[in-house]
């Protein structure tokens, strides 16, 4: 018989526990394969921009969000809908620059990083870097270059983890030859 508690499991912590044990178990085994760090950042950038192209669709069907007006706009979609969606966290948009084309993500929770602890031989890993491939993939299906990268990691000491957007420029839809 089933043991009835007064406390229930959440099946959203569940399952985000699960995510977050299996990417543990990808980034290790990539770690076993490539060896080099920087190699490990490139696969794992390579595979979140994979799955921020396919991803940007059940977005923009779950959310039901129009197009973005500005740079602006899109940094608070991403941080206030995307985030929460698929992570369930809102980092803070800040760190404009004067240009308006750059901004930072800042988490104070990473949930990629929860259990995590860097062996002292990669400090050149960027554990989460996966979520840089997300967002670029991601804008890229939506028409817009960016350069994404990490610049602070909780998990190499700082306070913060923190991610920098910056805008490179507006892709033109492509249509196959002969259709306008």
């Amino acid at each position: 018989m089933a043991r009835q508690g007064g406390r229930a499991s959440d099946p959203r912590k569940v399952s985000q526990e699960l995510f977050t044990l299996t990417y543990g178990a990808l980034v290790a085994q990539l770690i076993k394969d490539y060896e080099k760090d920087d190699e490990v950042n490139k696969q794992l950038d390579k595979m979140g921009y994979n799955i921020g192209v396919r991803l940007i669709e059940d977005f923009l069907a779950r959310s039901g969000l129009g197009r973005c007006n500005d740079f602006r706009e899109t940094a608070d979609v991403i941080a206030k809908h995307g985030f929460r969606m698929f992570l369930g966290i809102t980092p803070a948009v800040s760190h404009w620059t004067a240009a308006g084309d750059e901004f930072s993500l800042v988490m104070d929770t990473n949930p990629l990083a929860d259990f995590v602890e860097l062996p002292d031989d990669h400090n050149q890993l960027n554990y989460s870097n996966l979520l840089c491939g997300v967002i670029r993939g991601a804008l890229e299906s939506v028409q817009m270059a960016v350069d994404v990268k990490f610049v602070h990691d909780i998990l190499k000491g700082d306070d913060q983890t923190e991610i920098r957007v910056k805008f490179i420029k507006r892709l033109e839809d492509a249509l196959p030859a002969g259709e306008e």
